[in-house]
């Protein structure tokens, strides 16, 4: 295998008009003659779309599917006609996606909300693919447009699938040795596998990173970079901190520490693949792709130079109590957690007192109202909704007054590194 592997990632911010996929070739020609695999997300908003297609689909609003269905198909449509002739082949092969996405909606969904969410949704990486695929070929590319759910292969964990990494890795690198026989670009697509069952699955949201991450470390690629409209790893989202600046270089377990938090940059499970084979990422931005962007490998010299700000709005504090008047000890957690992996709800925080133990996650009411069923059949449970979530990384000379200020600040914890607090808006 050739050592010389590169691995890009576009996310859909690259991909949302006719303008942006022009850029991405532009970006793609100043690696010319080098062996390139990228990893594409579905184009702009496309998988918010296909989000609330599904909500339509499984809520029995088939018709209301049907026209976001088709506004989506509008969307692609006018990118198509900015990017190629109207004879074009890539017309039909779009139509004929879009047709078979219809065509899912004569399909009783299936008991389980996360699947039938991975089946349909899992249509815009397979839509953006095959437009990019066809610009690039239009534009000169040697391009080879693989599916994603060949290669990587999964639980039946849907919305969140566990990679099966020795089928996977065998897979990828079997491959590879085929691919780059010549030079060229491998393309497929971000964020979807396939199941033990054979069913489209998603690695989770924003997932394309990790899909970057998977194929890396398969073909042991000599680097990753993922292409963003930011200029590298900021300390801070700059639209609610407009002093933020990007971080220069990090360590892996520092980008790990942030993206478990909840930075929105890097898919938590990214970094991990890459640490053990050290390969380095980049986080660069396509806007200014000559720009220095983000390092990322094993020197952690420089992480505790500057504090992070990490931002999570829409969130629930949850605080669960014995009915008995037993404590919260180790058999109560136990069914606690059991409860909490059974119904795919992720814990961002959590705190236990004798007779409590309090929760923080992401506010999601399919899943809440089911969780809250499933923890009362044994423990009382209260909860405050519509809170936010801050975290500091490095807060020695930070402030959270800023975040505080005319507001009540229901939960507070602080390690050597960190600072978390959970805050009410009124």
């Amino acid at each position: 295998m050739q050592s010389a592997i590169r691995v890009f990632k576009f996310g859909g911010a690259s991909v949302k008009d006719a303008a942006a996929v022009r850029n991405v070739a532009s970006i793609l020609k100043k690696y010319d003659n080098q062996n390139l695999v990228v990893i594409l997300s579905a184009m702009g908003k496309t998988t918010n779309a296909l989000e609330r297609v599904h909500q339509a689909y499984v809520s029995g609003q088939k018709s209301d599917a049907l026209k976001r269905i088709s506004e989506s198909k509008d969307f692609h449509q006018s990118i198509l006609n900015d990017l190629f002739k109207k004879d074009h082949v890539v017309y039909n092969s779009i139509s004929s996606v879009f047709s078979e996405l219809e065509g899912e909606l004569n399909l009783s969904p299936e008991a389980s909300f996360d699947k039938s969410y991975d089946r349909i949704v899992s249509y815009g990486e397979r839509i953006a693919t095959t437009v990019l695929n066809a610009y690039l070929i239009e534009s000169g590319f040697k391009v080879k447009h693989v599916t994603a759910g060949d290669f990587i292969s999964t639980d039946n964990t849907y919305r969140d699938a566990y990679v099966n990494w020795e089928v996977t890795g065998a897979r990828i690198f079997e491959a590879g040795k085929l691919w780059f026989a010549e030079t060229g670009i491998v393309l497929t697509q971000g964020f979807i596998g396939r199941s033990e069952e054979g069913c489209p699955i998603s690695l989770g949201r924003e997932g394309s990173d990790f899909s970057a991450s998977i194929f890396a470390h398969a073909l042991n690629a000599a680097e990753v970079i993922i292409w963003k409209d930011v200029p590298g790893i900021m300390n801070a989202d700059p639209k609610l901190i407009p002093t933020a600046i990007a971080l220069p270089h990090i360590s892996y377990r520092e980008a790990v520490e942030l993206a478990y938090y909840g930075a929105s940059v890097i898919h938590p499970k990214t970094i991990k693949p890459l640490e053990n084979k050290n390969i380095p990422l980049s986080v660069k931005s396509f806007i200014n792709p000559a720009g220095q962007g983000t390092i990322i490998d094993r020197n952690g010299t420089d992480d505790k130079l500057v504090p992070s700000y990490i931002f999570k709005f829409n969130q629930v504090l949850l605080s669960i109590l014995p009915r008995d008047f037993s404590f919260i000890n180790e058999k109560n957690m136990s069914e606690i957690f059991t409860m909490f992996s059974r119904n795919n709800v992720k814990v961002r925080l959590m705190q236990n007192s004798a007779v409590s133990f309090s929760v923080c996650f992401d506010y999601e009411p399919a899943k809440m109202s089911v969780l809250i069923e499933d923890l009362q059949k044994r423990f009382a449970v209260r909860y405050n909704d519509s809170v936010d979530l801050v975290t500091i990384r490095h807060y020695t000379n930070a402030s959270a007054d800023e975040f505080t200020t005319g507001r009540k600040v229901l939960l507070e914890q602080k390690s050597r590194s960190t600072w978390q607090l959970i805050i009410s808006k009124n």
